[in-house]
């Protein structure tokens, strides 16, 4: 059971502080100008890729503002100019019209050529980024322009082309085997310093195309310790903290901290192709049992939100287009066992699997829970070898659209179906949604979707997780991002 943050010993809190103190001695610039004193960061993880944008680490060049992509996303997912100003499509190519005035840090001009090399290199790649896995793309330069066409028509090439994994960087970035953003990218901040594992250095580029940063610089620190990047808010020690433990926030002047909402979504999947919840009516009778607000206070801390479908408050349109669904009855579960499987690699999963155990007990059902890391109880799970398994779930992937999630997760050929669903109406709904354009009637479509969907009870959608950001006091126009794809931009600065 976890220790409650308010019994956490002083000293504990002190000794987490003591490690971040000195470690945001700055490593660049001085210059205070314009916008106060540079920006020190905690981090949570550290680069596992030495920060090649191919990888996860992409997401780190892009809440720093030093990597860009030609499209970014709205609130909506909409796809917006960035490095493009504009785009058209005809059939399965797309024309992009490329920003003029831009430079890359060590000076030299953004051009269409060096688009088609970065998307070209990540095309190529082997891996290839997870925002192309399935996807055949070639990237050509023509005149001002550049055109990415697809194997097979795909709606969402802008949303794709979003991803911080397909950022352009310039020609220095790709000698040798692997991608070295440093002194790279075309934002408002230039990467001057990678320290390995433990911190970074980044310092203002005063020839931005988009206009002089407001902070001299980032000084950023890697604190994969919860308690640590807490203590270094609470101490003055860092100016910006990311994702702070649920566990720590409430010792934390609430002030400083801003909840966001996350496209996660903590959900009960149940196996409908055997065992006890093959039958509709006992999936129904496991929804009903379910008290998502007693887990949500008890194990978050309030600090989440009960899910009223598959999609939460991180995506703003997804409840304003949610219908009643029609389920089935449910039925008597006396006596039915049942076997739960989740993992620990979450920390919160096994406490939500303790509650769901004494809720569905309660209920009538005999219940055995299987934990393990996820490693180990994945293939398990995939395979249909329990009767229900508690997931967080990312409910947008790379291109900020849910229909890729549903599909991998509900469709009959999904590669993620855990509750081994196959359902003909959930598999017209699905194509229908991936088929459609960007936009309204996508989003429409995705709505149908997850309708379609919840009306099988296949899974349970019980809370939306938040992420927790320490914002101090003195520090101005900090990102909150659900997509954790912006932290500190041009606007941010320290008073």
């Amino acid at each position: 059971m976890r220790l409650p943050a308010r019994l956490l010993p002083l000293a504990a809190l002190t000794a987490a502080s003591a490690l971040l103190t000195g470690c945001f001695t700055s490593a660049g610039t001085s210059d205070t100008s314009a916008g106060g004193s540079r920006i020190r960061l905690a981090m949570m993880q550290p680069p596992r890729s030495g920060l090649s944008p191919l990888s996860d680490d992409a997401f780190k060049l892009s809440r720093w503002s030093t990597a860009e992509t030609l499209v970014k996303l709205d609130a909506e997912g909409d796809a917006k100019p960035a490095l493009a100003t504009r785009w058209q499509q005809d059939g399965r190519t797309w024309t992009f019209e490329i920003r003029d005035g831009v430079t890359f840090h060590d000076g030299t001009r953004l051009t269409p050529e060096a688009v088609v090399r970065s998307l070209t290199r990540a095309a190529t790649a082997s891996p290839k980024p997870r925002i192309l896995d399935g996807v055949e793309l070639t990237a050509k330069a023509e005149n001002d322009k550049v055109t990415v066409t697809t194997a097979a028509e795909d709606p969402l090439v802008p949303q794709r082309l979003s991803s911080p994994q397909l950022s352009v960087l310039a020609a220095k970035a790709y000698r040798g085997k692997t991608v070295n953003p440093v002194g790279a990218g075309t934002g408002p901040f230039e990467l001057t310093k990678v320290n390995g594992t433990s911190s970074a250095a980044l310092d203002r580029y005063d020839d931005y195309w988009g206009g002089k940063a407001k902070s001299p610089g980032i000084d950023v620190r890697f604190v994969p310790d919860g308690t640590a990047r807490a203590a270094a808010l609470r101490s003055g020690e860092a100016d910006i903290v990311e994702a702070v433990p649920v566990s720590q926030a409430a010792v934390l002047d609430q002030d400083l901290i801003t909840e966001v909402p996350m496209p996660r979504t903590n959900t009960l999947y149940l196996n409908t192709e055997k065992g006890v919840f093959k039958d509709a009516s006992l999936r129904a009778a496991a929804r009903e049992a379910i008290d998502a607000k007693s887990i949500v206070e008890g194990v978050y801390e309030g600090r989440a939100d009960v899910a009223e479908g598959l999609l939460g408050p991180a995506l703003p349109w997804a409840a304003e287009l949610r219908s009643p669904v029609k389920r089935a009855e449910a039925g008597d579960p006396s006596g039915k066992p049942i076997t739960i499987g989740t993992f620990t690699d979450r920390a919160e999963l096994p406490e939500v699997a303790a509650a769901l155990q004494q809720q569905l007990q309660k209920a009538g059902f005999k219940v055995q829970l299987e934990i393990r890391e996820y490693a180990n109880i994945e293939s398990d799970a995939l395979a249909g070898a329990f009767d229900a398994f508690i997931l967080s779930r990312a409910t947008i992937l790379d291109s900020g659209d849910p229909a890729a999630y549903l599909y991998s997760d509900f469709g009959s050929d999904g590669s993620f179906n855990i509750s081994q669903l196959a359902d003909r109406k959930v598999d017209a709904a699905l194509d229908k949604a991936t088929e459609a354009k960007a936009g309204d009637t996508r989003r429409k479509a995705v709505s149908e979707a997850e309708a379609a969907v919840l009306a099988t009870d296949a899974a349970v959608p019980m809370l939306h997780e938040r992420v927790v950001q320490g914002d101090a006091a003195g520090v101005t126009g900090a990102a909150h991002d659900p997509r954790e794809r912006e932290l500190v931009t041009a606007d941010t600065y320290v008073r």
